[in-house]
């Protein structure tokens, strides 16, 4: 049988992650493409190639040959990424996250027949899977509530955090206005607004807050009540919506001495190296997920929790590895046919279809992350 081939667009943390997860049985051919030559070099071992992949054309190219292409490209190249790799007939299994619906393909992956599935991360991701299965075991959902954060284990000040996945990423969650929906209708609300502390056991009190997690779930899943909320350490929510407020993340340039910049230009690189986590800084990533809904005309209420935690052995951070290991679970999915959907899929259409949310799970507890429920 031929060995498939798989080509991982971006050799950053978590796609290098993914690359070495996929190449390390044998099972595929795995080659990593990337602009830039020092993140390849962190490769060693693996099928690199150099590529342009802000262009249609450097994407293209990269991808000829492949039988399945990971996206792992910052969000703002995301959905110009997908389109390039679907316009080339590819599958892809994607983490970019990008800002624009990705429904806007669904026509382009159908009359390529192409494989897309979306957002496959932790979350949005996980959550996202296992809501798509509740919503085949329940009469009715009623309520879908996510928690997630991933947070360093030291807590340096002043910030207290540092990025698992692109810091510019990260920003965009602090100023993209947030969706949620409350009594059948869609609230749009600030990101960074209405906190709250939450206890966790084996780590303690952080906050959760609003962000524009719920995606394509604002729409997929028909419930009343749906809400998205990240999690930080206490005090990290002000310190963030001071510098949006004051205008530190605006992307229009300003005067400053004769000189036009963008304030966010300044603001990435000052607060990116105070972000950066280097070689051997631990991280761990926690995810809550409650459904609550009806079943035979009785409640009921899951709660799934997961907390993972850097792997020394590996070095691999535990957000590339709970990012990075659901990705590549599903990427074995398409892969081996098991998932054929044809055109985009969000991850509650991969969940919603028997046997693939208890594979992922699998395929994440081989790999040390463990999910608990409790019904309630």
């Amino acid at each position: 049988m031929t060995t498939k081939r798989i080509i991982v667009l971006g050799a950053g943390r978590v796609g290098g992650a993914m690359a070495w997860d996929l190449a390390r049985d044998g099972e595929f051919r795995v080659t990593v493409a990337d602009v830039s030559e020092a993140a390849l070099g962190r490769l060693q071992g693996l099928e690199t190639r150099k590529a342009d992949l802000s262009t249609a054309a450097g994407v293209a190219a990269a991808v000829e040959g492949a039988d399945l292409v990971i996206g792992a490209v910052p969000g703002f190249m995301g959905f110009e990424t997908v389109k390039a790799v679907l316009q080339a007939g590819k599958n892809i299994v994607d983490i970019s996250f990008f800002p624009e619906d990705p429904f806007g393909l669904d026509s382009l992956a159908k009359e390529k027949g192409c494989v897309a599935v979306m957002d496959c991360g932790v979350a949005p991701g996980c959550g996202n899977i296992l809501l798509g299965h509740m919503a085949t075991q329940l009469d009715r959902v009623d309520s879908f509530v996510t928690l997630v954060g991933g947070l360093p284990v030291v807590r340096n000040w002043p910030f207290e955090y540092q990025a698992g996945f692109s810091p510019i990423d990260v920003i965009e969650e602090y100023t993209r206005p947030s969706r949620y929906v409350a009594h059948g209708k869609e609230v749009v609300m600030p990101a960074l607004s209405e906190p709250e502390l939450i206890d966790f056991p084996g780590i303690g009190t952080l906050e959760a807050f609003n962000t524009d997690g719920l995606r394509t779930l604002l729409h997929t899943i028909d419930a009343p009540f749906k809400i998205e909320k990240t999690l930080r350490y206490p005090g990290h929510i002000e310190k963030m919506r001071m510098l949006r407020e004051v205008g530190f993340f605006g992307k229009e340039p300003i005067d400053v001495g004769g000189v036009k910049v963008a304030p966010l230009d300044l603001t990435t690189k000052l607060l990116f190296p105070m972000w950066q986590m280097k070689e051997g800084d631990e991280d761990f990533t926690i995810l809550r997920v409650i459904v609550e809904g009806e079943k035979n005309g009785r409640r009921a209420t899951h709660t799934f929790d997961m907390l993972d935690r850097y792997d020394s052995a590996t070095g691999v951070t535990s957000m590339a590895r709970t990012t990075g290991y659901t990705c590549t679970a599903v990427a074995r999915l398409v892969a081996s046919g098991r998932y054929t959907h044809k055109g985009i899929s969000p991850p509650e259409f991969v969940g919603r279809e028997t046997g693939c949310r208890d594979f992922v799970l699998a395929e994440l507890q081989k790999r040390g992350i463990r999910f608990t429920e409790s019904v309630d």
